[in-house]
């Protein structure tokens, strides 16, 4: 039995990019009982706390989409924080969902789990096979955690957990902040503050050489609601496009869309990441699903959310 438009389905993480969007195609795909709690309102990290709300609620399904997130800077500089609170959050969750008899769960990892000098484009099996980038290791140990418990439990107590594996993410909805955040929408926002001041350049971290992937955030919804509803085995899934580009290819197409005209400052000081991160997504295109949104038309419409919302953003 699949789920019903009226299954109850807890989404953690309901207020992130992740979440949220995932909430509201659920609500456009006809599913009526999508509920959520803010941090205030349920602290995942607290044990007691999250069994309460599991008796109390007794959601059918969960996606597991909550997480402390963040760029190099970020996870470079709080590892400490990145592995507690993504394992405490990971191990509360799904194991109120096991004793509380939810028919499925969804855990959303990262693609960053991977090896570092791993072998491209990235199968699912790739798992393990090397050492992982220390920039993002602490992160990256937490989210091999997560997919491993929900592997487990279904191996020795027939929990139907699933795991999915997103490339790097954007979209409307996506922090901008220059110290926190992933690289489009820093960037994006650095090339919109330099064209507001008519700046000649702009610094981008790095080489610009690095290799990266991006889905935009609504074709990721679409996907794991399309697992949810057709997908039940043990291994994860790889979701992302198949296509990559360098980063100064996205700096220039980012400069292009924001109508930025200086020039672009590379510093070379500032460390690359992993070399190369392109996701093999065959598995998830041989259970029918492939994305809609191309990678230009995708940034054109975040820019243009920026450019509406962006008095209201909280961003540093």
């Amino acid at each position: 039995m699949g789920m019903e438009k009226d299954s109850k389905i807890y989404v953690a993480g309901h207020h992130g990019l992740v979440g949220s969007n995932i909430m509201k195609r659920l609500q456009e795909k006809g599913y009526t009982n999508v509920i959520g709690k803010t941090r205030q309102e349920l602290d995942l990290t607290n044990q007691e706390a999250v069994n309460s709300f599991f008796e109390i609620e007794k959601p059918e399904y969960v996606v597991l989409a909550a997480a402390k997130v963040g760029g190099i800077l970020a996870n470079n500089t709080y590892p400490a924080d990145f592995i507690m609170k993504n394992l405490q959050i990971q191990a509360n969750v799904i194991d109120a969902a096991y004793r509380l008899g939810v028919k499925k769960l969804l855990f959303l990892g990262s693609s960053c789990i991977y090896p570092r000098m791993c072998t491209q484009p990235i199968k699912e099996e790739y798992l393990l096979t090397g050492e992982l980038e220390k920039t993002n290791e602490a992160y990256a140990l937490a989210k091999i955690s997560g997919l491993k418990m929900c592997y487990y439990y279904k191996k020795q107590f027939d929990a139907n957990f699933i795991s999915v594996m997103p490339t790097n993410l954007y979209g409307p909805g996506d922090n901008f902040g220059l110290t926190n955040s992933h690289v489009l929408p820093a960037l994006m926002r650095k090339m919109h503050e330099a064209k507001v001041a008519d700046a000649e350049t702009v610094e981008i971290w790095g080489t610009g050489k690095a290799l990266r992937e991006f889905l935009y955030i609504e074709d990721m919804a679409d996907g794991c609601i399309f697992l949810l509803e057709n997908y039940d085995g043990a291994d994860f899934v790889n979701l992302g496009t198949g296509k990559e580009l360098s980063i100064r290819e996205l700096a220039e197409l980012i400069k292009e869309v924001v109508g930025f005209d200086g020039k672009l400052r590379f510093n070379t000081d500032k460390p690359d990441g992993t070399p190369r991160k392109l996701l093999d997504v065959s598995k998830m295109e041989a259970l029918g699903w492939k994305y809609k949104v191309d990678l230009e038309e995708g940034i054109k419409r975040t820019y243009k959310w920026f450019l509406r919302n962006q008095q209201n953003l909280v961003i540093k």
